[in-house]
C-alpha cells in the first residue's frame, strides 16, 4: 500500500482532532478525503506529510513510517495544503527552480523537471511573471507544480479547488486527472460533484471518526433505507414545522423558499401536502431526490448522526 494509516489519534489537550482512525490507499487510487469543517481532514494530511506528529498509531507512506524516517516520506510525497504557501515576490519558473533544488535536483535534472511542470500544469505564458501577479487559478496550479516537481509517488492535496470559479474548476480538475494517472492521490474537497467526477474511492470522516469507507458506485447505491424529498414554498414556513411532520427525521434550509425533508424509507409526500392544506400555504413544488453523494454526505454528518467507524 501506498499509503497506510492504522489506529492514527491526534489530541490537542481533552479534544480529539483524530480518533483512531485506519485506512490505506494503493498505487494509482483517487481517493477522495470528505467531511464537515473541522472534522481532522487536514489534521489527517499534515500528519502523512510530516507537518504533525501523531498523538498515537501508525502512518505509513510507501513503507516508511512518518515519524522514524520523515525525511524519505518528503520525498516521495507531494503536499498543496488547504492555504496554498507561495513566495508571493518569486517568479513562478524562479520559484519551481527554488523547490526543485529543496529537493536536491541540480543542473540538467533540475530544469528539465521545471521546464516539463511548467508544460504540464499551463504555465508556460506565467513563467517569467511573479507569483502576486497571478489569479487564484494560475496561483493553484504554481501550487500543483511544485507539489509535482519531484515526480512523487503520493500526491496529498487539501481542497485544492477552493474559491475557483468554475471555468478555473474545470481546468484544475482535469490538470489533477491527468496527472494522477500514475500516482496515489488522497485529496479533500467540499464540492461533490469534483469527487464523482475524480475519485474512485470515498472516505468520509465526521468527529475525528470514520463514518464511511467505500467505492464510490458502492456509497452511492447505498441509500441507508432514507428518502430526501425537495419542497418548495410561496413562503410562510419553517424548517422547525416542517420537522414535525410524521416519518420526517431531518430538514434542511434550501434557497428560494425550498426544503429538502429527509424521511426513514416513508413516502412524506402526503404528509406534506396534507400541512399546506391544513396552514393554508401554497405549494408550489414537490420533487423526491434521488439518491446523491450530497444528501449521503449530509446524513453521515448531520449533528444528530452516531460515527460507524468503517475500518
Amino acid at each position: 500500500m501506498s499509503l497506510q494509516i492504522k489506529n492514527l489519534t491526534k489530541q490537542y489537550g481533552q479534544q480529539k482532532a483524530v480518533d483512531g482512525i485506519s485506512f490505506a490507499v494503493g498505487e494509482g487510487e483517487i481517493v477522495g478525503f470528505l467531511g464537515p469543517n473541522g472534522a481532522g481532514k487536514s489534521t489527517t494530511m499534515k500528519i502523512a506529510t510530516c507537518f504533525l506528529p501523531p498523538t498515537t498509531g501508525h502512518v505509513r507512506v510507501a513503507g516508511h513510517d512518518v515519524v522514524e524516517a520523515p525525511l524519505q516520506v518528503k520525498k516521495i510525497t507531494g503536499y498543496l495544503p488547504e492555504h496554498n504557501p507561495l513566495y508571493l515576490d518569486m517568479f513562478v519558473h524562479e520559484y519551481l527552480h527554488f523547490v526543485g533544488k529543496l529537493y536536491g535536483m541540480r543542473g540538467n535534472t533540475l530544469r528539465h523537471a521545471v521546464g516539463a511542470m511548467i508544460e504540464r500544469c499551463g504555465l508556460t505564458r506565467e513563467q517569467n511573471k511573479k507569483i502576486e501577479t497571478l489569479s487564484k487559478g494560475y496561483r493553484q496550479r504554481v501550487g500543483l507544480a511544485q507539489a509535482l516537481i519531484h515526480n512523487p509517488r503520493v500526491l496529498i492535496l487539501d481542497e485544492p479547488t477552493s474559491g475557483l470559479d468554475p471555468n478555473q474548476l474545470v481546468e484544475i480538475r482535469k490538470l489533477i486527472k491527468d496527472v494522477s494517472r500514475d500516482k496515489t492521490v488522497l485529496f479533500s474537497t467540499h464540492i461533490m460533484q469534483e469527487v464523482e467526477a475524480l475519485c474512485d474511492r470515498v472516505i468520509v470522516i465526521n468527529k475525528g471518526v470514520i463514518v464511511a469507507d467505500d467505492r464510490l458506485e458502492n456509497l452511492l447505491r447505498r441509500s441507508g433505507g432514507q428518502r430526501v424529498v425537495i419542497a418548495e414554498f410561496a413562503g410562510g414556513v419553517t424548517a422547525e414545522q416542517l420537522r414535525t411532520l410524521p416519518g420526517v427525521t431531518d430538514v434542511r434550509s434550501l434557497e428560494g423558499g425550498r426544503f429538502a425533508l429527509t424521511s426513514a424509507d416513508a413516502d412524506v409526500r402526503p404528509e406534506i401536502f396534507r400541512f399546506a392544506a391544513d396552514h393554508s400555504l401554497s405549494l408550489i413544488g414537490l420533487q423526491q431526490e434521488e439518491n446523491s453523494l450530497e444528501t449521503i454526505f449530509h446524513a453521515l454528518t448531520a449533528a444528530g448522526a452516531t460515527p460507524n467507524a468503517e475500518k
